[in-house]
């Protein structure tokens, strides 16, 4: 059986892979072109294979950008962040998203964010804007109880995905793969 299309850009982008084993899980980030905050356009695929050996591609709705809200109201002086596409290995691990609930956590490295400083709708990513560090960057939820619609507060540069049911599915996905393979996680984000 093929590797799903989704899996093979990644390996076409040179991203490592995980073809190997049951429930190793790689996570895959697709941002959308579209580039006006406050829209849940962008998507988060889990592709592993599963007890037979079949291939799994389960897509989420999630924005991969911040929302409006933390792009006219930055935290940091240099601007609001936002995630360089690439492969970060092993930099999430499952713990408490602002202490609160299970989530993926920056907890193990370092990733790179763009700089939006300029405080409008338009998501900027300029290059000489980059900066890398521990900025927790995390995979949650936004709204515990139903569907969110608008991004606003929910992201300052985290993966957020819009349904929490669907965020559910995904952390029993990771909570599956943590049993096997240890609580060490990848993601890997692309351009659409």
């Amino acid at each position: 059986m093929p590797i799903p299309a989704i899996l093979q850009k990644s390996k076409d982008l040179g991203h490592t892979v995980f073809e190997t084993g049951v429930w190793n899980l790689n996570l895959i980030g697709v941002r959308s072109q579209d580039n006006i905050s406050n829209t849940y356009n962008d998507s988060l695929h889990v592709v592993c294979k599963d007890e037979i050996g079949n291939w799994i591609d389960i897509c989420f709705q999630i924005t991969t950008d911040p929302g409006l809200y933390h792009l006219q109201n930055p935290s940091r002086i240099e601007g609001t962040a936002i995630l360089v596409p690439g492969q970060y290995r092993g930099v999430w691990k499952i713990d408490k998203h602002r202490g609160r609930y299970d989530a993926l956590c920056q907890r193990n490295g370092k990733v790179k964010v763009y700089r939006d400083s300029n405080r409008d709708n338009v998501l900027d990513m300029d290059a000489s804007s980059v900066s890398e560090g521990w900025f927790g960057i995390n995979i949650h939820r936004s709204n515990s109880r139903r569907e969110s619609t608008v991004v606003e507060k929910w992201s300052a540069g985290c993966q957020v995905f819009a349904h929490p049911k669907e965020f559910d599915v995904f952390m029993s996905f990771c909570r599956l793969s943590a049993s096997l393979y240890g609580n060490s996680f990848s993601y890997t984000l692309i351009e659409e």
